[in-house]
């Protein structure tokens, strides 16, 4: 395996990423020329941190699957919008044109993203094409900073009545109401979006099971291929809902939402 980490230091700004890549090898003794899917992991906490439990664990079963993967540790609090939706734009161009060293399918680059990460995916997913800037600051064509599918966990979508208010606060610092309507992402989904997975619990009272539902339902408008996953039980930040992720204190066991990962690789073979 290749493993590296990778600054991510955009124009203009004092903060840097870090882009933690996780690249299987091929070997002569299966199929030497094989590309496989990546998987760039962008961790909650509501853009004041990245959380360690929504990141390498979760990284370790898409490579346990047979996908490659990253973990963006992407610019938080007190860095504002657009900052890490300019660090992950060149992380996805940067796998993309590295493809062929990779061993990537570039035509298979999903962005994963849990609750406020999930909102900076699903920014990415809305915003790749229709915000100019990105691929102009990166002196690329757009088509280089395509996601292939987009994999929501528990998101932030909305800034409406079921908002994360939190998020959005650190997220926009002073330009908070200036742009709230532009950050609720439901209402900024475009043919462009591409494929979404999305899972949420139905009693999440941190981040309302309606920010993937009203995800859902404006893809679904556009018949843009949709899976949307709502468990019955269960709070919010699971991560992988098992021991593996179990916070300090115990929390984010939940047998009942385990199947979301299946769920997801099994959704991302078939893309």
């Amino acid at each position: 395996m290749q493993y590296q980490v990778l600054d991510i230091k955009v124009k203009g700004t004092e903060e840097t990423a870090k882009l933690y890549t996780y690249f299987l090898d091929n070997s002569k003794e299966m199929d030497e020329n094989r590309t496989r899917p990546v998987i760039v992991i962008c961790p909650g906490g509501a853009y004041g941190m990245t959380s360690d439990r929504e990141a390498e664990a979760i990284a370790m079963k898409f490579l346990g699957a047979g996908f490659h993967a990253a973990v963006l540790r992407y610019s938080v609090f007190p860095e504002h919008y657009p900052v890490a939706l300019r660090q992950l734009a060149y992380a996805v161009a940067h796998i993309r044109e590295h493809a062929k060293e990779y061993h990537v399918d570039p035509n298979k680059i999903i962005v994963q993203g849990s609750s406020a990460g999930g909102h900076l995916a699903a920014s990415y997913g809305v915003f790749w094409k229709k915000k100019a800037f990105l691929a102009e600051e990166l002196k690329v064509d757009p088509e280089m900073l395509r996601p292939n599918g987009l994999l929501l966990s528990y998101p932030v979508i909305t800034s409406g009545p079921k908002a994360h208010r939190g998020s959005f606060e650190n997220l926009l610092g002073d330009r908070c109401e200036e742009l709230l309507e532009e950050m609720s992402l439901e209402n900024q989904v475009s043919e462009d979006t591409p494929k979404t997975f999305l899972w949420h619990t139905a009693p999440d009272d941190v981040v309302p099971v309606e920010n993937s539902i009203l995800f859902f339902q404006a893809l679904h408008a556009l018949s843009i291929p949709t899976e949307l996953h709502i468990y019955p039980i269960g709070g919010h930040g699971l991560g992988l809902a098992d021991k593996e992720t179990m916070g300090s204190e115990g929390y984010g066991v939940q047998e009942e939402c385990q199947s979301w990962i299946r769920l997801a690789i099994d959704w991302i073979r078939h893309l």
